[in-house]
């Protein structure tokens, strides 16, 4: 049997995986109702929140607490979702983007997301590891998050980093922090009148996705102003998403140290032939392909969102479940530092990017 053979078998759950994965289904359901009913009650004023931050803090409620009891039974499947349905929750991301976005913005948003995306990722890595002494793991988790999508980034990166369930529970929480910090604070400084003698409406909409941290939290940054700036920080920000596969690509080789027979320095050949590659993100490249040039229904396409929304949110409800606040206490506040720095950096740095590039 191939490779790719075992591969896709793999993506089946077996008969030992159904009890953990009917538990965090049943989880995660709840945890989607339950944001939507926040949603409703605070007249839309919560969608920052989104459905995987509750999915992990319920999640790590419940690990800390109830899951234990039970862990032997259930692991299997909460495993299974940790990974394969991990894996899936990325791939179909792409149904929620199309290249055509990328044109309705322009190659300044594209420029933008580049540079904050690279700036970011290689500055907290520096900071991280030299600076703060954060261990390597953590650090690369933190700075997927911050750089690219937030939670999701931070999931996806996961099997390539080989991290820990506690230390993708930290990054995540930094995500959730700062991300949350920055959805209020940026249409404040607008309104405040502090960002419009550098940026235009359209060039808040741009700053606004190439810099905070969350889908969600883009959503409510930008039509906090206008549902055009809305819709342009958006669209900015799936750039950013489509950007995490060649991120994957590149992060897995700088991973790989290669080895030669003599002891000699690694070749550039030796490493390439090593490098993990994460088809799941190129899996996810075709699919937003798919979704630009093949015709589908407003129902199918519909489907499929909530059914990757469904996805993530079961991966990060598995995440909560394996996660032990010891472990978290442990890390320290380090890594909320670190995240707090990268999230000046966004606020500043980012900015005075989009500023630059705004000019050109």
């Amino acid at each position: 049997m191939s490779a790719f053979s075992q591969s896709l078998i793999s993506y089946f759950p077996r008969k030992q995986h159904l009890v953990g994965l009917m538990v965090v289904l049943v989880g995660s359901v709840f945890c989607l109702w339950l944001n939507n009913s926040l949603d409703s009650w605070s007249n839309g004023r919560l969608i920052g929140l989104s459905s995987l931050t509750l999915a992990i803090l319920i999640g790590i409620l419940l690990g800390n607490t109830i899951y234990p009891k039970f862990s032997e039974g259930l692991e299997d499947g909460v495993n299974f979702a940790k990974g394969q349905i991990l894996r899936l929750a990325i791939m179909f991301y792409g149904f929620k983007l199309t290249f055509t976005q990328v044109a309705s913005v322009g190659m300044p948003a594209v420029i933008s997301d580049a540079l904050v995306l690279t700036s970011t990722f290689l500055l907290t890595y520096w900071i991280g590891t030299k600076w703060l002494k954060v261990d390597k793991k953590t650090t690369l988790l933190i700075g997927s998050g911050a750089s690219i999508c937030g939670a999701a980034a931070v999931i996806a990166a996961e099997p390539v980093v080989k991290a820990e369930a506690h230390k993708v529970t930290i990054a995540v929480a930094t995500v959730v922090v700062f991300g949350t910090i920055a959805m209020l604070l940026y249409p404040f400084l607008y309104h405040l009148g502090w960002l419009q003698p550098w940026l235009s409406p359209q060039d808040y909409g741009v700053y606004t996705g190439s810099t905070v941290h969350e889908v969600a939290q883009v959503v409510v940054a930008g039509n906090a102003i206008s549902s055009d700036v809305g819709d342009t920080a958006v669209v900015t920000k799936m750039i950013r998403v489509m950007m995490l596969a060649p991120f994957l690509l590149i992060l897995s080789f700088a991973l790989t140290q290669g080895s030669s027979e003599n002891g000699d320095k690694p070749t550039l050949l030796s490493r390439i032939q090593q490098v993990k590659v994460p088809w799941f993100a190129f899996i996810f490249i075709a699919i937003v392909l798919l979704h630009t040039w093949l015709p589908m229904s407003n129902s199918f396409e519909n489907t499929m969102v909530r059914l990757d929304d469904l996805l993530l949110t079961m991966a990060m409800f598995s995440l909560g479940l394996t996660t032990h606040l010891s472990a978290i206490k442990q890390a320290g506040i380090k890594p909320l530092i670190l995240g707090a720095i990268m999230f000046g950096w966004l606020l500043l740095g980012g900015g005075l990017i989009n500023v630059g590039i705004s000019f050109i």
